[in-house]
């Protein structure tokens, strides 16, 4: 039960904004509607950009097949959702196009898939002798020779946007917000004063929502891939080139890294059958219990609740209808953690209060990880119970040292 906080936080925020609306409109009731009906599916890259490169294959070709693949299956066990696919063929679209697809079709998910990739390892597989002119005479120089070898790096992580972009996600709801309200743009604009603070509130509220949709919907694709013996990599945040399309989309979104193309052994995995309907149906498992766990949080099944309806002075649509019935009485507190900051990963052992985390005033807690056979160590900090809480303790992390320090969920 204890994510079940996350819906109860998500669900709050997005009533709050139902509130702010209105307070300029009319009520009206209506029947309940499916808090997902649309959810976008984006192959990364394509056409003349290849993505990552294996020894035989592209990341571009192997992401089209997964997504081809999770959308069958959606298509098959979600008839009542549309899937809206970004390409279905080798083809290059800018990410603004991507985003705008997704926007267009007020998607309420975007997955987008991707495979990941490092560099070859060099290693010394031994030394010849050269000479060097020093002065009028020569001296002999062992030099390494050196051999490059594929990376074994393996696993799956999956990734929502950071909270450095945060501004940038607000700015795509307050773009799209005909989208998001699904109302007359004009009127729309009217709404979404920028100098009216409750606009700023309605926006923060919402983007707030869907940062915690996010992650709970990135961790439990990574708890499925976990299920199936894939190495989860975990869920986590990213603030680097190729997120963008994350924040320019005004809905709930992750993207999805497969596993490493680099590794001769994760190729053959991803371009096998049998693989990519593997992960194409962890991804749907994932998709399934999110869907089955928002609809507990909008559908109160013990009472008969009221409904809020999201609506604009003179628009005749809706963009969604909220619970404001008690709920289940077994519904985690609002009040409970959320958030926790990882420091690093490493194979050195540091008991609680070393000196090392003295300066972050806050309890670390050490848990084992095992990855690429090899056992190490990671430290968490905290349990927050706002992300910008937990975003604030990470920026301080950082500037103790801890440069690769970023926040999950606990």
């Amino acid at each position: 039960m204890r994510w079940n906080r996350f819906w109860i936080l998500g669900l709050g925020t997005l009533l709050t904004c139902t509130l702010f609306i209105q307070a300029k409109t009319n009520p009206v009731s209506d029947k309940q509607d499916k808090p997902i009906r649309t959810i976008i599916i984006d192959a990364g890259h394509g056409g003349e950009d290849p993505g990552a490169k294996g020894s035989y294959s592209t990341e571009k070709q192997v992401t089209l097949e997964v997504a081809l693949k999770l959308g069958k299956i959606l298509e098959e066990n979600m008839p009542d959702v549309k899937v809206v696919y970004t390409r279905k063929t080798d083809r290059f679209d800018d990410p603004r196009k991507k985003a705008q697809i997704a926007n267009d079709n007020k998607g309420e998910l975007f997955v987008s898939i991707h495979c990941n990739s490092t560099g070859k390892i060099r290693k010394v597989t031994g030394y010849k002798t050269v000479y060097r002119k020093k002065g009028k005479r020569k001296i002999a120089v062992k030099q390494p020779i050196y051999a490059y070898y594929p990376s074994n790096a393996k696993g799956t992580e999956t990734y929502i946007w950071a909270t450095s972009k945060n501004n940038a996600k607000m700015e795509s709801l307050k773009q799209n917000s005909v989208i998001v309200l699904d109302a007359n743009s004009e009127e729309t604009k009217q709404l979404m004063d920028d100098t009216d603070p409750e606009t700023f509130i309605l926006l923060n509220t919402l983007r707030n929502a869907y940062f915690d949709q996010s992650l709970r919907l990135s961790t439990l694709i990574e708890d499925e891939f976990t299920r199936v013996g894939r190495i989860s990599r975990g869920a986590r945040q990213r603030n680097e080139k190729g997120i963008w399309v994350l924040s320019a989309t005004a809905m709930p979104s992750v993207l999805v890294e497969l596993g490493f193309i680099s590794n001769p052994e994760e190729e053959d995995y991803l371009n096998s059958n049998n693989g990519q309907q593997e992960l194409a149906n962890c991804i749907y498992k994932a998709i399934k219990r999110y869907r089955d766990e928002l609809d507990r949080f909008t559908t109160n099944r013990n009472t008969q609740p009221s409904t809020t309806r999201v609506s604009v002075k003179g628009g005749n649509n809706t963009s969604a209808y909220l619970n404001s019935g008690n709920g289940s009485s077994k519904q985690a507190p609002l009040s409970a953690s959320s958030y926790c900051v990882q420091l690093m990963i490493t194979d050195k052992f540091y008991k609680p209060g070393a000196s090392i985390f003295r300066k972050l005033h806050g309890d670390v807690n050490r848990q084992p990880v095992v990855m690429n056979k090899k056992k190490l160590n990671k430290y968490i900090l905290g349990r927050f119970k706002t992300d910008q809480q937990a975003s604030g303790a990470m920026r301080k992390a950082r500037k103790l040292g801890f440069k690769d320090a970023f926040v999950t969920a606990c």
